[in-house]
């Protein structure tokens, strides 16, 4: 058995691992922690508490994905509800459907009975304020919201450093495989931005003949290179999990244009290991971690690689089985 999460994941961390413990389903281990990181005001990129897009709304994405039968429940854009992890894995179970987004979320939400919530916290409602009345023109202002937005999305930053999501893979007892992910995006997005996080292949991924992968940073990056998948890919080729992360870092150098910027990558095998990188990261990148053999989880330092853009790829794979010496 084996739970990895983000540096943001510390706060369902512990709930997840007395779950396995106690030999609960991955899937339902996974999403009792995010739920609780989702409720915690301290993070700033998940649930409430998250930041608002450029126009002040906050617009949660989520995920889940059932290594064992590779049925997948997503959500993207999704106003005014407490838990959208719970929403996604209600996707994957009562609908034949693997992502709902918008509008057609919330009304499914609503459909489900899942709790609504004001998520603007105290805190992010003072950043927004502060950022519009220093960043937004007078005349944007006297017209608001009926004013072009492009120019803001380019210039906003991002009031922390952080633009992370968090994200569970897990190993359960059962030998099954599970991903989660939850995240309110980007910071000052522009509205109907979709980040990785509710796109399977790009933030997460399980299958539980090869492991797991799971992306956090900056999502436009590992959807054009399509992250999690190509890792759970390079590991049914017969690579050690370390050897799939290290080659989906390499396939990240050809990306040119566009965000160029930080992502960590987190993935797990179908036995127990894991590999955690942070590409471009800073000092203090971190995740934790949980096996049957610690008392508590464990705050572990990423690996840190740094990667230019359109810097040339190391070495090329023959598109054959590959076997790790």
């Amino acid at each position: 058995m084996i739970i990895l999460t983000n540096n943001e994941g510390k706060s369902g961390i512990g709930m997840t691992a007395e779950l396995l413990r106690d030999g609960r389903a991955g899937l339902d281990a996974v999403e009792a922690g995010i739920r609780l990181v989702e409720d915690d005001e301290e993070v700033r990129t998940v649930g409430r508490g998250g930041w608002p897009n450029l126009l002040g709304e906050v617009e949660l994405d989520a995920s889940v994905m059932d290594g064992s039968t590779l049925r997948t429940g997503a959500v993207g854009g999704l106003k005014g509800f407490r838990h959208p992890v719970s929403v996604a894995r209600a996707v994957m179970e009562r609908l034949p459907h693997e992502l709902l987004i918008g509008e057609g979320a919330a009304r499914f939400a609503t459909e489900t009975g899942a709790e609504r919530c004001e998520l603007l916290a105290e805190h992010s409602r003072k950043a927004y304020a502060r950022w519009f009345e220093s960043e937004v023109s007078a005349a944007d202002k006297a017209a608001w919201p009926n004013v072009p937005l492009e120019r803001y999305c380019h210039d906003a930053v991002d009031p922390e450093i952080g633009k992370d999501t968090t994200v569970f893979l897990a190993l359960d007892r059962a030998r099954n495989v599970v991903a989660g992910t939850s995240t309110s995006g980007w910071g000052w997005k522009y509205p109907g931005r979709l980040g990785d996080s509710p796109v399977i292949g790009a933030g997460s991924y399980a299958d539980s003949r090869y492991g797991a992968c799971a992306c956090t940073g900056a999502g436009e990056m590992t959807i054009r290179a399509g992250t999690a998948r190509a890792v759970v890919l390079y590991m049914k080729m017969g690579m050690s999990v370390e050897r799939a992360v290290s080659e989906a870092v390499d396939d990240m150098r050809a990306l040119k244009g566009g965000l160029i910027s930080r992502v960590t990558i987190h993935a797990i095998d179908a036995v127990g290991n894991h590999h955690v990188v942070a590409v471009n990261g800073l000092p203090g990148n971190h995740y934790w971690v949980w096996t049957p053999g610690m008392a508590r989880p464990e705050r572990r330092a990423c690996e840190l690689v740094q990667i230019s853009e359109g810097a040339p790829q190391s070495k090329r794979i023959a598109m054959q089985v590959y076997t790790d010496v």
